[in-house]
């Protein structure tokens, strides 16, 4: 068990800690991240149980719902719902790219933990790929996620679009990697094109996040 655990926890540790270190300016309080992660780790059992709830009535059981709306939309709004409630007001909350490292923490909590039971059901041996596609994976809709929560929040103008990007861009990108998963015979071929965007896509943001971030630094301090 200890080495599933290990096995669960390493990629997740290593993705939080490559975004987490890539704030340029001022680290956020260790506690509030982990806090954030743990968070994450409890949202699996909510998601677990609406899920079942779904499949016992029969709901949303096509490729397209299933994909879109029982794992993308029921996941990203509740990460996003934690993220605003919890953090979004906090007073740690105070640059831009702040968002995107507690987004971050709460999405690879909730894969953490979701990773944790697939190891134990399936058997380590899967723990590779896992690490290089559904952790990966929630990593990078955290990012997006919070770079429009930053955006939100530090911009005076379309405050509310900026908060609806920050859950419908995650939960198309997160729809769309199910559906390469649940309709391509080969989705290898597929996934991986997806993945390379995934992370280019949210590298962007970092870096556009620095880069604002700066720019309303300087303009602070300027004189």
């Amino acid at each position: 068990m200890l080495i599933i655990i290990s096995a669960a926890l390493a990629p997740s540790i290593a993705l939080l800690s490559f975004f987490y270190l890539k704030d340029e300016f001022e680290n956020e309080p260790l506690t509030t991240v982990a806090r954030c992660f743990l968070f994450g780790c409890l949202l699996v059992f909510p998601v677990m149980f609406v899920q079942f709830a779904f499949d016992e009535e029969g709901l949303f059981q096509s490729v397209i719902t299933t994909a879109f709306i029982q794992t993308a939309l029921i996941e990203e709004f509740l990460k996003w719902f934690l993220v605003y409630f919890a953090v979004y007001h906090h007073v740690n909350f105070n640059e831009r790219y702040d968002g995107i490292v507690y987004s971050t923490a709460v999405a690879l909590g909730f894969a953490t933990l979701e990773n944790i039971f697939y190891l134990v059901a399936t058997g380590v041996e899967h723990a590779f790929i896992r690490a290089l596609l559904p952790v990966s994976s929630h990593a990078l809709f955290g990012v997006v996620m919070g770079y429009y929560l930053g955006k939100a929040k530090f911009t005076s103008k379309k405050k509310n679009a900026f908060l609806v990007l920050s859950l419908v861009i995650p939960v198309i990108l997160h729809g769309s990697y199910n559906l390469i998963l649940l309709t391509q015979n080969y989705w290898t071929y597929t996934v991986i094109p997806f993945m390379i965007f995934l992370w280019v896509y949210a590298m962007k943001k970092v870096k556009r996040a620095n880069r604002m971030q700066e720019r309303e630094y300087t303009q602070n301090h300027a004189g």
